[in-house]
């Protein structure tokens, strides 16, 4: 008799699929590499040899104990340094911030900081002018990366802080919320959007604060901003009514090995829209999901940059991944557009044999995870004056049945993109990169989102935050409402090669509904978003269970709570709850000093309107969340937080 299969509740998802190619599902995939798992364990797949060789196995991550034995059941005999020692924090559906015993936090930098000591203060009825708020912290912190000043012991102490705001919630942002969208609104929308530089030092007694820097800046959705690589800022396709300017909806993050800063731009199609009748989006425009009512922001409203119709080309500047020297606030940021246009999650870069070779997924239900290989080594790129990011080639994954994967080009000339095939050129490769990697038969993905690269074996990981899913009789499933995160290791150890070999790292959910999710109390968790390596190998699991779904026992979610961070071992797959946020967040963005003895992390969006808790009104902001101020006349705003042990001893350890 075949095992009863669980019964998952209605999804409800976040981002609905614009992939109508004929390309396979991760799904697909998984369903037959799954159903494969005997003969993969006992060898005789293609793949198993591979597999065994790089360390994947074919199950999910546990919290896993030796097993009795004289050699305590470890490898060789040997057990492994512990990575994880702390005590896992409970569920929790209360409005704080929650970490172990031991440890302690500090509130940095909420929404409306100055950038600056004696800026302009932030008002907690949100009156603050556009001016202002362009001269404060912005909206929505997400990721976010720490660039030490100085050198050893002092380079731990003090440093630029560079984190991303990736959206404004309009009806917090505004006195009286969003019902009216003026040009001034829209202004100050602008402000709050981009990316925040903050000087940062840590004083006696362990507490950190901005100080006066000349290296403090906003870049937001109006800064001059300049293109590079294939697509050319005087290309037709970016022809607009105003000079380049701006970046938006800045999700991930990445820093490069020369010391600069990588925002992503994820949900650019969101802030465009039209009122002309008839207007309908081109093919091109309908697989990045532009309409005409676009993502409820209407600031084609009132500013006609944003008018899909009046300023058509205007769209095409958004969708890259931004490049801006923490250092030189002088120094305008650069869309780097050899690494695609699409809505990019992050971007997280590694080096492979010299070579810089930069990870990305596109955060879209069934898109797809990409990677760009530098030219030759960045070293000389750099000597001879040259973009590393501006030569190389972009790739898109393709995951087979067996275990196997393979990078495929995304080069004009190569196999369909073509000029025959409607590709004009590399320029038109990148443009439309979604389209050119359905041509090429990529794999299709449950919303890739966050990657780290492991920095004690090169292992790749990324989160696959939800989906529609598919009909697996193993795992993953139909549909795939918690997500999970897949594995890979390249070809030889080489970042750069083109074939890899993948697996399942730990498939996220609620046991009570699904038997084969293998967490516990101390460990459940669902939609994971960010993910992050620290020095000793440690793995750090940001959660964005929506929050239409959170806490909802009809969404499955009633037992997992508000969004959390979880830290994992992945020699040894235990997993633990690290901490919990407060109501309507999510957690995301991390960071550490090079001590590993600081941890920073951001809380998004407290207070968002939930299905479980309610809808923030001009009257009352606060009928969700009141976190980080507690005012009673005040409004949540989202922040930094600060962790440290209270020993002054390494996070997580």
């Amino acid at each position: 008799m075949a095992a009863k299969r669980p019964v998952f509740p209605e999804y409800d998802p976040d981002d609905v699929s614009s992939n109508a190619s004929g390309n396979r599902s991760f799904g697909e995939v998984v369903q037959q590499r799954m159903s494969r798992r005997t003969a993969l364990m006992g060898g005789t797949a293609a793949a198993a040899g591979f597999l065994a060789a790089t360390g994947l196995g074919t199950g999910t991550a546990v919290a896993r104990t030796p097993a009795a034995g004289g050699d305590g059941g470890w490898e060789g005999g040997v057990r492994p340094r512990r990575l994880l020692g702390f005590d896992p924090v409970p569920t929790s559906t209360a409005d704080e911030f929650t970490v172990p015993d031991g440890y302690e936090t500090q509130v940095l930098i909420p929404w409306g900081t100055p950038i600056r000591p004696g800026g302009p203060a932030w008002h907690k009825d949100a009156s603050d002018s556009a001016a202002d708020q362009a001269e404060q912290i912005g909206m929505n912190h997400d990721g976010m990366h720490f660039f030490p000043l100085g050198n050893g012991r002092e380079g731990s102490r003090r440093g630029l802080l560079v984190l991303n705001h990736e959206y404004v919630d309009q009806e917090l942002l505004f006195p009286d919320g969003a019902e009216e969208i003026t040009a001034e609104k829209v202004e100050k929308a602008l402000a709050a959007h981009g990316v925040s530089v903050v000087e940062i030092e840590q004083r006696r007694g362990g507490t950190w604060h901005v100080v006066n820097s000349r290296r403090a800046r906003r870049v937001t959705g109006t800064t001059p901003v300049a293109f590079s690589g294939p697509v050319r800022a005087d290309h037709p396709a970016l022809a607009s009514a105003n000079e380049p300017m701006g970046t938006l909806n800045n999700c991930s993050s990445g820093a490069t090995p020369w010391g600069t800063y990588l925002t992503c731009e994820e949900n650019w199609n969101n802030y465009f829209g039209t009122e002309e009748a008839g207007w309908e989006p081109t093919p091109a425009q309908e697989r990045y999901g532009v309409s005409a009512s676009g993502g409820g922001f209407r600031w084609h409203e009132a500013d006609s940059r944003f008018d899909l119709a009046a300023n058509p080309g205007e769209i095409n500047r958004f969708g890259w991944i931004v490049e801006i020297d923490p250092k030189d606030p002088g120094a305008k940021p650069v869309k780097r557009t050899a690494l695609g246009r699409f809505k990019h999650e992050g971007c997280t870069v590694t080096e492979s044999r010299g070579r810089v070779v930069a990870y990305s997924g596109d955060d879209q239900d069934g898109d797809y995870i990409y990677k760009f290989v530098g030219q030759g080594s960045w070293r000389v790129q750099r000597a001879l004056g040259r973009s590393p990011l501006d030569h190389g080639t972009l790739y898109v994954a393709r995951f087979e049945d067996d275990g196997s994967g393979s990078w495929l080009p995304l080069e004009h000339g190569t196999g369909a993109l073509t000029a025959e095939n409607g590709f004009a050129d590399q320029a038109d490769v990148l443009l439309r990169t979604r389209e050119a990697a359905d041509a090429l038969g990529a794999t299709k993905m449950d919303r890739p989102e966050w990657i780290a690269v492991n920095p004690r074996n090169g292992d790749v990981y990324c989160t696959l935050t939800n989906g529609s899913g598919w009909d697996s009789a193993v795992h993953p499933r139909t549909p795939n409402p918690y997500g999970h995160i897949v594995r890979w290791t390249e070809e030889g150890g080489n970042h750069a090669a083109t074939s890899f070999a993948w697996d399942i790292f730990v498939l996220a959910g609620d046991p009570a509904h699904d038997p084969q999710v293998e967490l516990d109390a101390s460990n459940i968790f669902g939609s994971p978003d960010g993910i992050a390596f620290d020095g000793d190998g440690r793995l750090w699991i940001q959660t964005d269970v929506s929050n239409s779904s959170q806490n909802l026992a009809e969404k499955g979610y009633e037992n997992i709570g508000n969004n959390q961070m979880l830290a994992a071992d992945p020699r040894s797959g235990e997993i633990r709850r690290f901490l919990t946020g407060p109501r309507g967040s999510e957690i995301s963005g991390v960071t550490f000093t090079p001590d590993q003895r600081t941890m920073f992390v951001n809380v998004q969006h407290p207070g968002e309107s939930t299905t479980v808790w309610g809808t923030p009104t001009p009257e009352d902001p606060r009928v969700v969340s009141n976190w980080p101020d507690f005012d009673p006349e005040g409004r949540p705003r989202s922040a930094t937080v600060v962790i440290r042990r209270t020993d002054g001893g390494v996070i997580g350890a």
